[in-house]
């Protein structure tokens, strides 16, 4: 009879897989970086890895540059949103495939922020912090479901289920007004995740995935509460990201 070889305990296995990380770090040289950049490095890996998980596909963005405060990767000395953007390769190439995706975050660019294309598997609307608080305290005390919430500086993002341009087109066509300081992040844009940082401010988790598979809302049933918390949020003119 040919004996079966015992599984991992889940501890095993735990301790296997942080052994396995911490031989690859020493290969690419991560341990002989600074503490606090090297950990900054380790999350961001972590970051990509757990959103292509989830099935959002992920694509490195630019970078800031060390020591340059503003400055992008991108090399455009006037970058609108440094730190906060598609660079190289471009949102096209956006990817679930884990190997991909650790090979861009641990050998090609480490640093990068960590964007999600949006379209097929989530997207967003976002609005200033302010009007976002207010419509997340009325969100919960009216007991209206949620999915993952997240802060760039000066915006709230809540993540919601996909939807096309022509179904939120209609949406909007039955409001009789909807605040310019409302965003929509559908097909072919994309949301910067936490933990990265932009030139403007790191980006953090309000609501955090806490499933694999996180559930999704219908950006419908979230509209009215947002338009309502957004009438006196002023407009802004620079893109959210």
């Amino acid at each position: 009879m040919q004996r079966t070889r015992p599984g991992r305990t889940w501890s095993q296995r735990r301790r296997h897989r942080r052994s396995w990380s911490l031989c690859g770090l020493l290969r690419r040289g991560w341990l002989l970086l600074p503490g606090g950049r090297r950990r900054a490095r380790v999350a961001l890996l972590g970051a990509a890895l757990a959103a292509a998980g989830r099935g959002w596909p992920v694509v490195p963005g630019a970078h800031g540059v060390p020591g340059l405060p503003g400055a992008c990767s991108c090399g455009e000395p006037c970058c609108p949103a440094p730190g906060g953007h598609p660079h190289d390769p471009p949102l096209l190439a956006a990817s679930t495939d884990t190997r991909m995706v650790s090979w861009w975050w641990e050998q090609r660019s480490p640093e990068a922020s960590v964007l999600v294309a949006t379209g097929d598997a989530v997207c967003a609307v976002s609005l200033p912090s302010e009007a976002g608080a207010r419509a997340l305290e009325y969100l919960k005390l009216h007991g209206v479901p949620l999915g993952p919430v997240l802060a760039t500086p000066g915006r709230y993002v809540l993540l919601v289920a996909p939807y096309s341009l022509a179904e939120l087109g209609e949406l909007l066509a039955d409001r009789s007004w909807v605040p310019g300081s409302l965003r929509y992040h559908g097909p072919d844009g994309y949301l910067v995740l936490p933990p990265s940082r932009t030139g403007s401010g790191g980006v953090r988790w309000v609501r955090a995935p806490i499933e694999d598979r996180p559930w999704l809302p219908q950006v419908g049933g979230l509209l009215g509460v947002l338009i309502a918390a957004s009438t006196t949020a002023p407009d802004g003119s620079r893109l959210a990201f």
